[in-house]
């Protein structure tokens, strides 16, 4: 599986949809980092009702779930 460096999924620890979501990525051939977002209050008040969200550092843009592998393959592209 390939490495993203530029991928973080934020998520959370027990959380089914990131799961899913952690799935279908290692179906596309491509790792994320992964950040639990209830280590950091900011990224609660920002992620918390959303979760799993997936996000291009590079450029900033972000994919949040519900998504399927075509939109995931489309997001990376």
């Amino acid at each position: 599986m390939a490495c993203v460096e530029h991928l973080v999924l934020y998520g959370s620890e027990y959380c089914r949809l990131c799961e899913r979501a952690e799935a279908l990525l290692a179906q596309a051939g491509v790792a994320a980092t992964e950040v639990d977002i209830g280590d950091d209050e900011a990224l609660i008040e920002q992620y918390g009702t959303c979760i799993p969200v997936l996000r291009r550092t590079d450029t900033g843009e972000e994919l949040g779930w519900p998504f399927d592998l075509f939109e995931l393959q489309a997001f990376l592209d």
